[in-house]
């Protein structure tokens, strides 16, 4: 799986320590097109807008604003950070290819942060009180999902699950759920049963997130590719089917 889970410490480290990393986090994955230059601990830059499509027709221009408004431009980050999903088939490609190209350009290292981690991060490093759901909207009544624990361990891993197949799973954690199916899922949960413990309906990760995370990601473990919990909806047709259609 790409990205690497840093652990509640680690992200509590972050919070309070200043990192000596100049970091790109860009994101393209969801709901929203989103960038951010990160020096250190502190957000030099950053613009979000909410879409669901068009992001490659929004990404470029946000890109150059963003040198436009920081202290430094990108010829001097140490590290690119990009959502690599689950999330839009064609969203996330957009944001992947622009961070290679940055990346190849300036001879820097990318790192993928999966959408799940980023979207749960910062109710973690927040508040340790209850375990932390990532839901996002899979389609089809499925979800994408992944649980947390209070010290940021993997307690469900990344899955494509029906509702009735998610509740099943986390339901028994009482747990925070955040992400843009995070109200489809509290919906769904049975009557008389203890409701999730919080509801944070967030179309995108915040880009900030993604960016701490990208300043602790193993670049090793985390490459900048998409991460694929099921196939995508259109298929590219058989030989035999294309052979068909061709046919007069």
């Amino acid at each position: 799986m790409p990205g690497t889970w840093p652990g509640m410490a680690l992200l509590v480290l972050v919070v309070r320590a200043k990192l000596p990393m100049r970091l790109l986090a860009i994101d393209t994955a969801l709901e929203a097109c989103s960038v951010a230059l990160l020096d250190g601990d502190t957000v030099a830059a950053q613009e979000t807008q909410a879409m669901a499509r068009g992001h490659a027709e929004a990404l470029m221009p946000m890109l150059a604003r963003l040198q436009e408004n920081a202290a430094f431009y990108f010829a001097v980050i140490d590290r690119i950070a990009v959502t690599v999903g689950p999330g839009s088939f064609t969203g996330l490609r957009v944001g992947i290819s622009a961070a290679r190209g940055i990346a190849l350009a300036t001879a820097k290292p990318v790192v993928g942060i999966t959408t799940l981690e980023a979207l749960a991060a910062p109710l973690i490093a927040g508040d340790a009180s209850s375990p932390v759901v990532s839901v996002i909207d899979a389609r089809h009544n499925h979800v994408y999902l992944q649980a947390f624990g209070t010290d940021g361990d993997d307690l469900v891993s990344p899955r494509v699950v029906s509702l009735a197949e998610a509740i099943e799973l986390v339901m028994p954690l009482r747990p925070r759920l955040v992400g843009n199916g995070a109200a489809m899922l509290a919906a769904a949960w049975p009557p008389g049963e203890a409701p999730p413990a919080g509801i944070d309906q967030q179309a995108a990760p915040m880009i900030e997130w993604v960016g701490r995370l990208g300043q602790l990601a193993d670049i090793a473990a985390a490459p900048p590719k998409p991460f694929y919990l099921r196939a995508p909806d259109a298929q590219p047709p058989t030989p035999a089917l294309a052979a068909q259609a061709a046919r007069p």
